[in-house]
C-alpha cells in the first residue's frame, strides 16, 4: 500500500490501493512484471500512475469551471489556450476551440516563459488581426510571410523571453523550413480543409469505424502524419487532447511505441527480466494493452505511457516531472 502520511488525498490513497491490487491480479493471472519485483520500484510507479491520472483529471476539472474571458485574450498575460478553447467550445465556435488545442501542442508550454510564444503568435504580438482560424485556414501564406517579417522578434529580438515547451524544444519557428512552424501551420490547414472543417474531420473518423473511439483515434493519428513536424509525441498530444477536452470521442487504443524513447526504455525495464533485453515495440505494445484493460482507466493508454516514461527516469524512488 502506497502511504506518504497526510500528503497522500483520500482519491490517492483509494486509487494507490486499487492500482495495486490491479497490477498483482495482472501478474497472476497475464505475466509477471519484474521491473516492480521490489517493492519501492512497485510504490514509484504507481505514484507516477496516480501523477498521470491527475493531469488528466484536470481538463475534466476546466471543462465545468467557469473561465476568466482573459483566458482567451491574447493580450493578457494570463492567456492559456487551453482554457481559451474551453471559452470558444463553449460559443460555439468549434473550429477555433480546435485551433488553439494545434497551438498548444505544436509550441508548447515553456517551464520558465510559459504560453508567451503561443500567445504572441496567435495574437499576432499584438496586432489589431490575430492568427484566428478564419484568417490563417483562409491566408496561410500570409501566415507563413508574418512569420518570416517577425521571427526574430519572436525568438527575443525584442528582450522579451518567448520559448518552445520541453516536448517540443527541436522546432523551428522557421516560415521555410520543410519542418518549421510556417510548414506545420500551412499542413495542418491543408489536412482539416481537406475535409472541410474540424468537425468533419472527427465526424467522418467516427463515422467510418462505426462511432468506435479507439479505431477513430488510429485513423485520425496516421493521417496526422500529413502535418508538418507532427511526429508521434506531437499526434499522441493533440489528439489525447482533443479527446479529453470532449471535442471528439476519441481515446487513444495504443501507446504508439513506434519511433518512442523513454516509454519504450520504461516499458522494457518493467516487462523485461532486467530491462536491456531486446523487445519489439509491437510486443510491448501487446503488454500495455493488457495491463491497460486490467487498470481499466480513462484514457488508460496516455496514462499508461505517460507513467512508464517518468518512471524510468527514477524507478526507485517517486519524483513528479512535468513536460
Amino acid at each position: 500500500m502506497v502511504t506518504e502520511g497526510n500528503l497522500m488525498s483520500v482519491y490517492d490513497s483509494k486509487l494507490a490501493t486499487r492500482m495495486e491490487d490491479r497490477l498483482r491480479a495482472f501478474e497472476e493471472k497475464i505475466r509477471p512484471l519484474p521491473g516492480i519485483a521490489k517493492d519501492v520500484r512497485r510504490q514509484a510507479f504507481i505514484r507516477q500512475i496516480i501523477d498521470s491520472v491527475h493531469r488528466i483529471r484536470y481538463v475534466s476539472v476546466i471543462l465545468t469551471r467557469k473561465l476568466s474571458p482573459h483566458r482567451a485574450d491574447p493580450s493578457s498575460s494570463l492567456f492559456d489556450p487551453l482554457k481559451a478553447s474551453i471559452l470558444h467550445q463553449r460559443a460555439g465556435q468549434f473550429d477555433e476551440a480546435c485551433w488553439l488545442v494545434f497551438l498548444s501542442v505544436h509550441f508548447g508550454k515553456n517551464r520558465k516563459t510559459g504560453w508567451r510564444l503561443a500567445r504572441d503568435i496567435y495574437g499576432a504580438l499584438g496586432a489589431k488581426q490575430g492568427w484566428t482560424w478564419a484568417r490563417v485556414s483562409l491566408h496561410p501564406e500570409k501566415f507563413r510571410q508574418w512569420l518570416a517579417e517577425h521571427r526574430a522578434q519572436l525568438e527575443g529580438g525584442d528582450g522579451v523571453a518567448r520559448h518552445f515547451g520541453n516536448h517540443r524544444k527541436y522546432q523551428s519557428l522557421s516560415a521555410t523550413s520543410p519542418s518549421g512552424t510556417g510548414a506545420a501551420v500551412e499542413s495542418y490547414v491543408r489536412w482539416v480543409l481537406s475535409k472541410k472543417d474540424h468537425l468533419a474531420v472527427f465526424r467522418d473518423a467516427l463515422n467510418t469505424v462505426g462511432q468506435d473511439s479507439r479505431k477513430a483515434f488510429d485513423a485520425l493519428y496516421h493521417s496526422l502524419g500529413a502535418v508538418s513536424s507532427f511526429g508521434r509525441m506531437a499526434k499522441f498530444d493533440y489528439l489525447t487532447m482533443i479527446g479529453k477536452m470532449e471535442l471528439a470521442k476519441i481515446e487513444p487504443p495504443a501507446t504508439y511505441m513506434q519511433g518512442a524513447t523513454g516509454p519504450y526504455v520504461g516499458s522494457k525495464l518493467l516487462f523485461a527480466r532486467n530491462g536491456k533485453e531486446e523487445v519489439s515495440r509491437k510486443e510491448i505494445e501487446t503488454w500495455l494493452a493488457e495491463l491497460d484493460r486490467i487498470l481499466q482507466l480513462p484514457f488508460g493508454m496516455q496514462v499508461l505511457e505517460d507513467a512508464i516514461c517518468n518512471w524510468q527516469k527514477s524507478p526507485n524512488r517517486f519524483k513528479r516531472f512535468r513536460g
